[in-house]
């Protein structure tokens, strides 16, 4: 046999480099004790099939199957990994400016208004696990009270401030949206939730003239929960042009889930409202649009699963 036919050797496997940061990034958290389960690679919606709660998992053998088969983003499901991540935005365009009571006092972003707020409370935004997101805002990260459950919260503790506890999930460290990775900034674990944050999302919310108090959106349902976080995912995601559009649909979709008595409609419409804000769409033209589409929603309600 000829020499050089003796030493071709069969060609190296082709690897994904973005595939094996993602995978590694994933057991990376497993070994810190979070929960991951599998986005849709360049999103922030869980794969096709899966529920987040359910999927959730430490498990390294896991882990390594799923990210073998695409390069999926990492979903921090964090009710069943015990946190409370606390997600201080950033204004989208020119005209998303802060309320009055934040813009006087020199607050543009969700950051510099949890700082007045802790400081108000005679205490200071506490140091801890911190993912910079790839819109430039940041995802901090608590640990549950032992005592209860913190939900999810969209600006109840003040403007570009939500809240992602038990039914909700984050996009972890690694992942990549619209070519901008979440970044670690710093090797802190998940300090306990600082008392004045438990006593703002816990308070009875305050009931004006057009308001009644309602009960707090906890998202026991997973399968209500993962709708509730893919429509505002997909809402956010939205070009411009369509996002009027996009906001009906969601506030629709949403609607026949608060029709079957699995979301809570106060709750739901503030999620809406504050997604709505978010993008860009004026408030009363907001709430029109959600008023129609959780309306028309609710009179289709779901069937329960």
């Amino acid at each position: 046999m000829n020499a050089s036919v003796r030493r071709r050797r069969s060609p190296r496997p082709v690897t994904d480099p973005v595939r094996q940061w993602l995978s590694r990034a994933a057991h990376w958290h497993a070994n810190r004790g979070l929960k991951v389960f599998p986005l849709v690679p360049g999103r922030k919606v869980p794969a096709a099939g899966v529920d987040p709660e359910a999927a959730a998992t430490t498990n390294h053998r896991t882990i390594a199957r799923l990210w073998k088969q695409a390069p999926y983003n990492i979903g921090i499901a964090t009710g069943p990994s015990g946190l409370l991540v606390v997600d201080l935005d950033l204004p989208k365009h020119d005209d998303d400016v802060p309320p009055v009571e934040w813009g006087t006092r020199g607050a543009a972003t969700g950051a510099e208004v949890l700082a007045l707020i802790a400081a108000e409370h005679r205490a200071t935004v506490l140091a801890t696990y911190t993912v910079q997101t790839g819109s430039g805002g940041q995802h901090l990260y608590f640990r549950q009270p032992a005592d209860r459950e913190l939900p999810n919260s969209a600006g109840r503790i003040g403007w570009k401030i939500d809240t992602r506890g038990h039914g909700g999930y984050v996009v972890g460290a690694g992942s990549v949206i619209g070519h901008r990775r979440y970044t670690a900034t710093g090797t802190l674990p998940p300090q306990d939730v600082p008392g004045w944050i438990t006593a703002l999302l816990t308070a009875p919310e305050p009931v004006g003239p057009d308001r009644a108090p309602g009960p707090v959106q906890r998202h026991t349902d997973a399968y209500a929960m993962a709708a509730l976080t893919g429509e505002l995912d997909k809402l956010l995601a939205a070009t411009e042009g369509r996002r009027n559009d996009a906001l009906n649909s969601a506030a629709f979709v949403l609607g026949t889930l608060v029709g079957a008595d699995m979301l809570d409609e106060a709750s739901t419409r503030d999620e809406l409202i504050s997604a709505a804000g978010r993008i860009g769409l004026p408030r009363t033209e907001a709430e029109r649009t959600i008023t129609s589409g959780l309306t028309a929603g609710a009179h289709n309600p779901r069937a329960r699963r």
